[in-house]
């Protein structure tokens, strides 16, 4: 893999702080989804049990569940592919977790995030559900998928997510790129497959790494 300037994962970094993505207390209520209470008592049992068979797997492959350089590298690997500002190698946990993350240097003047995402924000969740990729060419272009939080705050026109899901068929998380610039409708499927190849790149790192 790469080698960093600086390395995040031994000693901090004096670097400003990150803007955090949204979390549930920063949701636009007349924008964001928004999930009826006695749905989402409905589906919590079922969230759960994906939730502790997910982290049952990562620990039986010995997936990191922190920031990763590996990750970080496949992260930006896909973003310059695809010719994105951001990347993202993304486990759903408590929280959807970046353990790989591309984002531009922090004195770029673009917002710069922090590793981590309320399980209900953003578009990887759709991803998720449906267990296929998700190519948004222009955010705004969908009024089901314009309504997003994430839209307002880092300013998103395109998205390319695809989902990571193991063999057993435990969907583990995401790989996205995201950027403030929307694409033209003629480079979806172009991008679509960047970040499904990405996605299968990602399992092959995990299904590699060492069982504990």
């Amino acid at each position: 893999m790469s080698q960093h300037p600086t390395d995040p994962y031994r000693t901090p970094q004096a670097t400003p702080p990150a803007r955090s993505l949204p979390r549930r207390d920063m949701r636009d209520a007349t924008r964001a989804p928004f999930t009826p209470p006695d749905a989402a008592l409905t589906n919590q049992p079922t969230q759960q049990a994906e939730l502790a068979q997910r982290y049952e797997l990562l620990a039986r492959l010995g997936v990191p569940t922190v920031a990763n350089e590996d990750f970080d590298d496949l992260a930006h690997d896909m973003a310059e592919r695809a010719g994105f500002l951001y990347g993202f190698v993304n486990l759903f946990l408590e929280e959807q977790t970046f353990v790989g993350l591309h984002q531009p240097p922090a004195d770029s003047g673009y917002v710069i995030v922090g590793r981590t995402m309320s399980r209900d924000h953003g578009w990887c969740p759709e991803v998720m559900a449906r267990k296929k990729a998700l190519p948004l060419h222009d955010v705004h272009a969908s009024p089901r998928f314009s309504g997003n939080t994430v839209v307002d705050a880092v300013g998103i026109r395109s998205y390319f997510g695809a989902p990571l899901i193991h063999d057993s068929g435990t969907v583990l998380g995401t790989v996205c790129v995201i950027d403030p610039e929307k694409r033209p409708l003629a480079e979806a499927r172009r991008l679509r497959d960047i970040v499904i190849n990405a996605g299968s790149q990602v399992m092959d790192h995990i299904t590699r790494a060492p069982v504990r």
